[in-house]
Formats: structure tokens, sequence, C-alpha cells
């Protein structure tokens, strides 16, 4: 039996909160969740804060998220009173890319817009995760087509240890009623048509009848639309 399928038998039938546990106590110190404050990692940062469950929490600030974001941010700090921990994008790299390329060069090109996502984002990331075994993240399935080929848990390749996703079978209306049960800060930009919110200039308001993800990175096709955070292969 493999570690995957041993961890999954244990959390069968365990609520987000048991799983939670379980896995901190399975992992100590070597479990993350890697929040960007959207509805689904609001809710999660809630459950690991609210039930003291010893779960490292950490957010990647890219230097380019939006003013509502960094207000539900320090709301979060403010009513939980938890350490949220910030990994930055490694400087030299960024200011190289900057100097030469400009700001705004992930809009001419997809290769230029996964190289802004490597530095901002994927090198961080794997700063965060380095010396872990659990990475916890919100992911639900009926987010993008992709993520419907995931699972609740799974082995990340790429990272070189097991990804839970505790609410992975929630809809979007399970979200949104359990965030208004418990009263728990989220960002005002859900309200106003955004769905998934990531960097400023990379993410738009989705219109009706748009996919989920429409307003991420619009100008490119619809099969690219996924920065590299959650692809399990290296």
């Amino acid at each position: 039996m493999s570690i995957i399928e041993e961890i999954d038998e244990k959390i069968t039938g365990l609520d987000p909160v048991e799983s939670l546990s379980y896995l901190a106590e399975r992992f100590s110190d070597q479990i993350v969740f890697s929040t960007s404050f959207g509805w689904e990692d609001q809710i999660i940062t809630h459950l690991i804060f609210s039930n003291d469950i010893p779960i490292k929490v950490f957010t990647l600030e890219t230097g380019r998220l939006f003013p509502e974001t960094y207000y539900v941010w320090n709301r979060t700090l403010e009513i939980y009173g938890k350490p949220l921990y910030a990994y930055y994008p490694d400087r030299t790299a960024l200011e190289e890319m900057v100097n030469k390329k400009g700001p705004s060069s992930f809009y001419e090109s997809v290769e230029n817009r996964k190289e802004c996502c490597h530095i901002r984002k994927i090198e961080p990331l794997k700063r965060a995760l380095k010396g872990n075994q659990c990475w916890v993240t919100g992911i639900r399935m009926e987010q993008s087509a992709n993520r419907g080929q995931m699972h609740h848990l799974e082995w990340d390749e790429g990272n070189d240890l097991i990804k839970f996703h505790p609410i992975f079978d929630w809809t979007l209306d399970e979200v949104k009623q359990f965030v208004k049960k418990h009263n728990i800060v989220y960002n005002a930009l859900h309200d106003k048509g955004f769905p998934s919110i990531g960097c400023a200039p990379c993410t738009r308001a989705v219109r009706e009848g748009e996919d989920f993800r429409a307003g991420r990175w619009w100008w490119e096709d619809q099969s690219k639309k996924e920065c590299g955070l959650h692809v399990t292969q290296a």
C-alpha cells in the first residue's frame, strides 16, 4: 500500500477539520497551507486558525496583488492573531526581467507570461515547500477542466510531496454558504465578478456565461490558463 493509499484510508469519512488535524499530527512541522486569500483559501485558513491546527500558513507576495487582496490579508491577521508567512520573488531575477523587458512583458507572449509567473510565483513556492512533506491547498474540482483530473489527495512529483485539497468536492454554492454562515472575511472582488483572483494586471471580471477561469490571462488561449503552481510533475 502506498503512502497516498494509506493516508486516504485514514481520512476517508472525516470532515476537513478532522482530516487537517490528522495530517498535522502525522507530518508535524512538515505540513504547510498556501493561501491567495480567495474564498476557498479563507475557509481553510479559518478551519486551521479557529481550531488551532498546527499547520503553517503562507502566501506568495508577487508584488502585483489587488488592494482588495491586501485588505483581506490584513483583516485575516487581525481576526485570528496568527502569523501568515510571505514569500517574495528573488530580487535579482525580478530586477533582471523588468530591466530587460519592462514591467508588463507578460502581455507580449505566453513565454513571457510564464517567465513572470515563474519568477513571482513558482520559484518562491519552491522555497516555501522545501523541506515539507504535505502541501494543503484550496483547490476545488469544478474550478477548471485540468483540475477535474486531480484528486483530493495526490502525489506531487514536481515538488516531491503529498498534496491535500480538503474542500476538493465542494461546490461554489457550498463555499459561499460556509463563508456566510461563519462570517469569514473575503475578497470584495468576488462580489464584482471575480471568482478567481490573482495578480491585478492578469485578472479581470468574468462575464455571464464565461468559464470560471476566463478572467485569468484572458488574452491567451483557454488551454494555457495555468501558471504552473499546481502541475504535479517536474
